[in-house]
């Protein structure tokens, strides 16, 4: 970014897309303003009407699916039939939300204890700022968006540099669906500008989905002017295989959660802590699935990875690859930066993975697994739990109630994924602990989280 503009790149060829100037502080406080005038006539609407546009935004994804699809990936380089898959996710929220969304926000009576009525009802509070980034151009946003206009509140959105287009292409989706103009808005501002959106006095809420880094800086501007935040931060999932597990099954859902969405994902597979009994025979089969991952044009049949959204982004990975192995770590496959167009990185993976190296104590975000040898399961906890993240995590067992107890039990992370690798889902909550954030998304979990929990009563005097 330049202080005049933002220039988009497409990450398979390394060549330019689109530049869009930077807005002005007169046109970022009219799109505020006019966000919190469309808010005031929405918050009027019940929620079920609010779920009926809500739906339509749905349909309409679907119906620009192609467009949006091809555009995510030209911008940040995921294959295209995952761009497809994200977009119908992206409507099934909708849906969800359309449907479950009035069910949330119903007031609530209850009997006071001295006599007396009381009701709860959950209003929504005004603007609020998102900031997503760039690896799930569509899912991000629909993610808060949805929640928060069915709560009835009005919406921002800066998103990420890289995928600017998808921000506009949203934007007039939602609109062509029949959502009021100004409701929702994306801002193409840099990150002074983005300061001056959370001080601004209109704005009562802000989310962020990003880096711990950021969420650091964010949570504490916001606090400091008295905005609650929800916060969807960094991740390094520990995926347990047990002795009893069925391997080939195993290693088939943690390379798929390892190299889904190009392995830039916050809830991906990342460390592999398999329990000694088992280990030779995982690491045998996980490098040979590792080593067979076709990389190449995401628009194309037959691959299996993209590039990575950045150049210095997969300068950055590979640093992290390079140092762990100084430290101790042993390449099985993958590690080398390959030349040419885009920004392509290698289906790589560590073993001798230990603590004080980047690749046990860091996010790897991209396609590179972390190979941990636990004694037994009770280890493997200690290990996966050995983090200051909190994202979410895996048990690989075919003992699945023992598996339910297990992650209920013991893994500290706010989502566990038995037998299977991370997607989100509709109906569930989404969200981490520790350095992975706080607040939740998904599941009605959602809609409540920036609305206020007004209580109104009628006391027996």
């Amino acid at each position: 970014m330049s202080d005049k503009g933002i220039t988009t790149i497409d990450p398979t060829t390394g060549e330019k897309i689109k530049d869009y100037p930077l807005m002005s502080s007169g046109e970022i406080n009219s799109t505020i303003e006019n966000c919190h005038k469309a808010f005031k006539e929405w918050k009027l609407k019940s929620p079920k009407e609010r779920g009926e546009v809500l739906k339509k935004i749905g349909q309409k994804l679907i119906e620009h699916k192609s467009d949006l699809a091809k555009l995510m990936t030209q911008e940040m380089g995921k294959l295209l039939k995952q761009s497809h898959q994200e977009v119908k996710l992206c409507a099934g929220i909708c849906d969800y939300t359309a449907e479950n969304g009035p069910k949330e926000l119903a007031d609530e009576d209850r009997d006071l204890p001295n006599g007396g009525r009381g009701r709860i009802v959950y209003s929504p509070i005004g603007v609020i700022y998102g900031i997503q980034p760039w690896n799930y151009p569509a899912y991000q946003v629909i993610r808060y968006a949805i929640a928060n206009l069915m709560a009835g509140n009005g919406v921002l959105l800066k998103h990420a540099e890289s995928v600017t287009g998808c921000g506009q292409k949203i934007q007039e989706i939602f609109e062509d669906a029949g959502l009021p103009k100004g409701l929702f808005a994306t801002l193409i501002i840099n990150h002074d500008q983005s300061n001056d959106v959370i001080k601004h006095d209109l704005v009562r809420g802000v989310t962020l989905t990003g880096s711990p880094g950021a969420g650091e800086i964010i949570g504490e501007l916001a606090g400091k002017h008295l905005k609650k935040t929800v916060l969807e931060l960094g991740a390094n999932d520990a995926y347990i295989v047990l002795a009893d597990a069925d391997i080939a099954k195993s290693v088939e859902a943690c390379v798929k959660g390892r190299i889904y969405n190009n392995g830039e994902t916050c809830i991906a597979a990342k460390r592999f802590v398999v329990v000694d009994a088992v280990y030779d025979q995982f690491k045998e089969a996980f490098v040979k699935a590792m080593k067979d991952i076709k990389h190449g044009d995401p628009t194309k049949d037959g691959v299996d990875i993209g590039p990575m959204s950045r150049e210095d982004l997969r300068e950055g990975l590979h640093k992290q690859v390079t140092e762990s192995i100084k430290k101790g770590a042993k390449l099985l496959c993958g590690g080398e930066m390959p030349s040419g167009k885009g920004f392509y990185y290698p289906s790589t993976v560590l073993e001798h993975v230990k603590a004080g190296q980047p690749a046990y104590d860091e996010e790897l975000f991209g396609p590179v697994a972390s190979l941990i040898k636990a004694k037994d399961a009770e280890d493997a906890m200690r290990i996966a739990n050995d983090s200051l993240f909190g994202l979410g995590g895996g048990i690989f067992t075919e003992d699945e109630d023992a598996a339910f107890e297990m992650a209920a039990k013991h893994f500290d992370t706010g989502m566990v994924f038995i037998n299977s690798f991370g997607l989100a889902q509709p109906n569930m909550p989404f969200g981490g602990v520790k350095r992975s954030g706080y607040g939740r998304e998904h599941g009605g979990f959602g809609v409540k989280e920036f609305v206020n929990a007004k209580a109104i009563m009628r006391l027996e005097m």
